[in-house]
């Protein structure tokens, strides 16, 4: 990588050691997380701080060179969330146990469907168990992230 060692940790100090995407602290981690270019350098993306996130490695390899996703629920094309312009917590919602990111507009759905954000593609739902096993050790999601309330027992979201 061509990024120096003080930008790098200087992105990651500005996404205070998470994933700028789903979430997952650093900390978790073996080794720290890496930087995505939001703007990807095979599409002309520069190493310039305002084109880089603080990404898992999941998300990284997932977000690929990708700028645009499909939302499921309109069918349109979108550009995916862009943590240098967007806010987190205007695109996406975490549910009530605190397992799955749900988008809630359609940058956020593009984005957790293109980056798969829920292994919905995996039958065995891998991240949301390692969410389940964090929310229990107290480690996520983080607080300062909205959640949806628990359902009532008809099942809605109150």
């Amino acid at each position: 990588m061509t990024i120096p060692n003080s930008i790098q940790e200087f992105v990651r100090n500005r996404a205070n050691f998470r994933c700028e995407y789903c979430h997952y602290p650093e900390f978790l981690s073996t080794s720290p997380l890496t930087i995505d270019h939001i703007k990807p350098q095979s599409l002309a993306g520069s190493d310039d701080v305002d084109n880089l996130a603080s990404a898992c490695r999941r998300c990284n390899e997932r977000h690929y060179n990708f700028t645009v996703g499909i939302d499921p629920e309109t069918e349109q094309e979108v550009s995916l969330f862009n943590p240098r312009q967007q806010q987190w917590a205007e695109h996406f919602i975490w549910s009530a146990d605190g397992t799955k990111i749900i988008g809630i507009t359609p940058t956020g759905r593009a984005t957790c469907n293109r980056i798969d954000l829920n292994d919905e593609r995996r039958l065995d739902r891998f991240i949301q168990k390692s969410r389940q096993l964090w929310v229990q050790g107290g480690f996520h999601p983080p607080r300062s992230d909205p959640r949806q309330e628990n359902p009532n027992s008809s099942g809605e979201i109150v």
